[in-house]
């Protein structure tokens, strides 16, 4: 299995058959070269890990009305309620497994990352925010309209019988899940807590993984939010996981599994 990043919490996962895009996501208001279009509206599913509006909002952009996007029954409400193309959308919950040509995806029962107040209070005294404050305002609403309940988040395990993949789209686990042991790669998303590598500790001590992959550690909000810094990263799974292999992936860049 191979993967790319396409910044935030965007990811391909393909086999030599079959394409996942996991999250998809267009920054509104940000300043960077387009995505490669070709590559990831040519996926023959879309997960949703939770319909908040950086993860879901933009699901129209890549499936078309054509590829089947799996989502919680709130994603689906949501896309009824504000336009989206629910045409194609199937519900997902904590416990189903489908399979999408020779790759099978579990869900599991995940939880938000809570943001703590150093994270929040960076936001509010930022300039960046007020010198945006119509952008801020957008999103914010957007942010609202885009609410969530605990059951909506999930974490996906990817497979084609040989290895496995296991996909965070917020930094928080269920206590009570039994998530899948010492998988072959995991995706961890640095982003919500000011100490997020803190948080990356608790996941490998529980889980193992033999290789970790970060995600949205990019400028996910801008003008509202800001690129988090990456260095505690690295000491952090050589600590709590050293047979572990730590990637800080590159943007459109096709790695293997």
């Amino acid at each position: 299995m191979y993967y790319k990043w396409y910044g935030t919490a965007t990811l391909l996962i393909e086999s030599e058959n079959t394409r996942l895009l996991f999250d998809p996501y267009r920054k509104q208001f940000a300043r960077k070269d387009r995505m490669p279009d070709d590559e990831i509206c040519s996926a023959d599913a879309i997960f949703i890990t939770h319909p908040h509006v950086d993860h879901f909002k933009d699901t129209d952009s890549f499936s078309h009305g054509k590829i089947p996007v799996f989502v919680s029954e709130t994603g689906i409400s949501h896309a009824e309620k504000y336009g989206l193309d629910h045409s194609c959308m199937r519900r997902i919950s904590a416990g189903d497994c489908v399979t999408v040509g020779d790759l099978t995806v579990r869900a599991y029962p995940a939880e938000h990352c809570r943001f703590d107040a150093a994270s929040i209070l960076r936001i509010l005294f930022s300039p960046r925010t007020w010198l945006h404050f119509s952008d801020c305002v957008s999103l914010l609403s957007d942010a609202r309209r885009f609410s969530i309940k605990r059951d909506d988040v999930l974490a996906f395990e990817v497979s084609d019988g040989v290895k496995n993949i296991l996909v965070f789209g917020s930094a928080g686990m269920n206590e009570n899940a039994l998530y899948p042991d010492k998988v072959d790669l995991m995706f961890f998303p640095y982003q919500g807590r000011r100490r997020i590598d803190k948080v990356l500790a608790k996941f490998l001590r529980r889980m193992s993984p033999k290789k970790i992959v970060i995600d949205h550690f990019d400028d996910a909000f801008p003008p509202i939010t800001h690129e988090v810094n990456t260095k505690r990263f690295i000491p952090t799974a050589e600590k709590y996981a050293p047979s572990a292999v730590a990637v800080i992936p590159e943007l459109y860049t096709r790695y293997e599994v």
